[in-house]
């Protein structure tokens, strides 16, 4: 799928798609933790991803990088999503963190990229936006509550889920910037690459490089290549360019109660009525967030 098309796509549609696939990764990249250590498990995705991009781009015509400029700047921004942001958020979870505060204090990136876009890329928030993006972490922490245990915080996890979040609120912005008309295959294809180059050292001297294979560990790897890591990431980058950024990235909101309401069916737990009371909460901050801004002159 090229950028145009994806570009030609209605915008509900592809922020519901984005919050669905973000939502469900959670799940998969729980799933595939049992069997892999992080990092290896990453350099595994990343393979995947390669040999699912190279036969589209030997057989059909697609854009790549004009200068060497613009081969750095795909890399960086690659190393920062994939490698740095899913890193720390997925070493978080294999020293201990629970997947409801992972996604509580992954929800802070649209707040932090509403500080960022306002100071530095001229995007300032209205007071309604400001109270929207309160009530959105607000709301996120009602959903994860039942599963937060304060006590027990591994603070190496923290740490790694810092580093995470830093990683991808980083990575989106740069890319936005340096690099934000560019076809969807070759990207990915260059920021795969760097991706596992960086991590497969560490993988090997940190981890030894272990994995137990299984159908589940395979099913979680091509869901989140073919979803989240290729067409999620691209449809998050496409609405960005659209419009503001903060308004773009405050769907990131809505993924933790998509995966609390699949952990139902899936795994068998009930959302308590605080997350029920947060998924109202929330849905409310993401309105006021995204909801068009009228002008002085609109009534």
């Amino acid at each position: 799928m090229t950028a145009s098309r994806i570009d030609r796509l209605p915008a509900a549609f592809l922020a519901g798609f984005f919050v669905l696939v973000w939502g469900s990764g959670f799940l998969a990249s729980k799933t595939a933790l049992q069997y892999a250590a992080p990092l290896t498990f990453l350099c595994l995705r990343y393979l995947f991803g390669i040999a699912c991009l190279l036969p589209f781009l030997v057989f059909t015509r697609n854009v790549w990088p004009r200068t060497p400029h613009a081969w750095l700047h795909l890399g960086v921004a690659g190393a920062l999503v994939h490698a740095v942001h899913l890193g720390g958020s997925h070493y978080s979870q294999y020293l201990g963190l629970s997947a409801g505060i992972t996604a509580l204090i992954m929800a802070l990136q649209p707040l932090i990229t509403a500080l960022i876009a306002a100071r530095w890329m001229q995007q300032p928030l209205q007071q309604r936006q400001w109270i929207g993006v309160i009530l959105g972490l607000a709301g996120v922490a009602l959903v994860v509550w039942h599963k937060i245990h304060v006590q027990e915080l591994p603070w190496g996890s923290l740490l790694a889920l810092a580093i995470g979040i830093s990683g991808v609120t980083a990575g989106t912005l740069y890319q936005r910037v340096y690099c934000p008309a560019v076809d969807l295959r070759t990207g990915a294809l260059i920021q795969f690459t760097v991706s596992a180059a960086l991590l497969a050292p560490l993988a090997w001297t940190v981890e030894g490089a272990h994995i137990a294979w299984s159908w589940p560990l395979a099913g979680a790897t091509a869901f989140l290549v073919i979803f989240s890591s290729f067409l999620a990431t691209n449809v998050l980058h496409v609405l960005m360019r659209r419009g503001e950024a903060a308004r773009a990235t405050s769907m990131i909101y809505l993924t933790p109660i998509v995966a609390v309401a699949l952990e139902l069916p899936l795994f068998g737990v009930v959302p308590s009525a605080l997350s029920l009371l947060g998924i109202v909460i929330t849905c409310v901050g993401v309105a006021l967030v995204t909801w068009p801004a009228t002008t002085s002159g609109q009534t």
